[in-house]
């Protein structure tokens, strides 16, 4: 009987640990998986904005040598 309460009780706290490590774990993926979406959705921002000045330079000028032409 004692064996059997010992088994129960080490078969337990097995499945908590795992439980808790399990949870840790995906706690963990979540946080780094959320970091690296927002740093691409910044560095996809500044790219697209970097594009849209140079864009905006690029068509200013050519309008400016048309007139001054």
């Amino acid at each position: 009987m004692i064996e059997l309460v010992v088994v129960v009780v080490v078969v337990v706290v097995v499945v908590v640990v795992v439980v808790v490590v399990v949870v840790e774990v995906v706690v963990v993926v979540e946080v780094v998986v959320v970091t690296v979406a927002l740093l691409v959705v910044v560095v996809v921002e500044e790219v697209v904005v970097v594009i849209i000045t140079v864009v905006v330079v690029v068509v200013v000028v050519v309008v400016v040598v048309v007139v001054v032409s």
